[in-house]
């Protein structure tokens, strides 16, 4: 861990080179080498884009002014314009204060191709940067209210000033946005690997040349993994890599909250599954982590007000509640009965009554990952299972912390992630 060389997978074969548009490939031999690229992957975010478009742009010229850099759109195949608003997208320098030293910042805007998805907008990104030898490179979220030209020179200026090679995002969000991170994939991915990124998910990364050159090399472009788990993906695969990593104080992530009972289960599908994906790749690097160590953060911190989230407690337990009466025979099978019987006596309790404790939960996800690994069932119907789980877990959590503020709630998941890393050698044992 925490080597300064990436070390390429054994058994991973080389990726082909990404095919890029006939026009795309003469914008890229106008452009020659760079030392920064910022990457925006899109689809259909013709309402945001542009503010996203000129914070980046404002942010090389402040923060890396005379740097040759170029800004890349990877479009999905919008059709409410997206493509165009990137392209007229202009920053007023004078009005920020801001001697602009540079030319016109070069702008590449390309569809991508592949199965449809973030990942297939990232790959293309990737290939571009290797193309123009970028030695920093950022991807930024298309959909972003709260982003800033300060933004850009977190994400870039550990990985020129410090030879960090991966810089994850570190965002202060409320209490109740980030449910899927904040219960399961940060103290997973805390315990797994030994790293404490506490937004390994975020959407917003730092990472140098030589990672994108490991990510490309990867064999993992046409699978599920690319395709929805993109981001656990980039995080995981650069602490398994031996990557040195670190995070970025970004303020607030503003985008649109979604309530955890209504519309996160796909999300959840894809995200676990990727995670357990990449235990089965990476089991030789995680079964030898015993501790989790505090990882380096950069930036100025402060307080910044967060946008409230809606949460509905009621509909979470009758989800958990009407899962645990249709889907005993197959949480059996996943979870064993010792595990189901604790889960049994919360199918006739109130709201004011309502906990999965820290332990149950930690079992939960441990015996899950053990299933999937043993493939007791279909994969997908494995996954599927766990979303009522994960709302009884949620809705624990909020009536645990309804009273407190959202740096307090902080101390809970920090006593969610010591639970998981507690029992990590029930997992290595029974994985083995």
């Amino acid at each position: 861990m925490g080597s300064d060389t990436i070390e390429p997978s054994n058994d991973q074969l080389k990726s082909p080179s990404v095919a890029l548009t006939p026009e795309t490939e003469s914008l890229v031999q106008d452009v020659g080498d760079v030392e920064m690229l910022v990457g925006i992957p899109s689809y259909n975010n013709a309402d945001t884009i542009a503010h996203v478009v000129r914070a980046v742009s404002a942010g090389l010229a402040k923060y890396f002014p005379g740097q040759r850099a170029v800004l890349v759109n990877s479009d999905g195949g919008s059709s409410d314009g997206t493509p165009d608003e990137v392209s007229r997208a202009v920053v007023d320098f004078g009005a920020l204060l801001i001697s602009d030293q540079q030319s016109r910042l070069q702008k590449i805007i390309t569809p991508y191709h592949g199965i449809p998805g973030k990942g297939s907008a990232f790959r293309t990104i990737f290939e571009i940067a290797r193309r123009l030898n970028a030695k920093a490179c950022a991807v930024v979220d298309s959909d972003l209210r709260s982003i800033t030209p300060e933004w850009i020179e977190l994400l870039l200026r550990p990985i020129l000033d410090e030879n960090y090679d991966y810089v994850a995002p570190y965002y202060l969000r409320h209490k109740y946005d980030g449910t899927i991170t904040n219960s399961i994939v940060y103290p997973l991915t805390r315990t797994l690997y030994g790293q404490r990124i506490r937004q390994p998910i975020g959407g917003d990364f730092g990472f140098s040349g030589r990672l994108t050159d490991h990510y490309l090399d990867q064999h993992v472009w046409e699978s599920d993994v690319a395709r929805f788990g993109i981001d656990i993906w980039m995080t995981t695969e650069a602490i398994a890599s031996g990557a040195r990593v670190c995070q970025s104080f970004l303020g607030a992530k503003i985008h649109n909250p979604k309530d955890p009972a209504s519309d996160l289960a796909a999300m959840l599908m894809q995200v676990l599954g990727a995670v357990f994906a990449l235990m089965e790749e990476h089991h030789g690097v995680w079964s030898r982590v015993h501790e989790s160590m505090p990882v380096k953060l950069y930036g100025f911190q402060y307080e910044v007000g967060v946008e409230p989230v809606n949460v509905n407690v009621e509909r979470m337990i009758a989800s958990f509640q009407q899962g645990l009466a249709d889907l005993t025979p197959i949480w059996e099978q996943v979870l064993g009965r010792e595990t189901v019987a604790e889960l049994k006596p919360l199918q006739a309790v109130s709201a004011a009554d309502f906990r999965i404790p820290d332990d149950l939960w930690v079992r939960v996800i441990y015996e899950a990952a053990l299933a999937y690994h043993a493939r007791l069932m279909p994969r997908e119907h494995l996954l599927k299972a766990i979303t009522p789980l994960y709302l009884g877990r949620t809705a624990t959590f909020v009536l645990e912390t309804q009273g407190l503020t959202t740096v307090e709630a902080e101390g809970r998941i920090e006593q969610l992630c010591l639970a998981f890393e507690s029992r990590k050698s029930y997992l290595v044992e029974r994985w083995n």
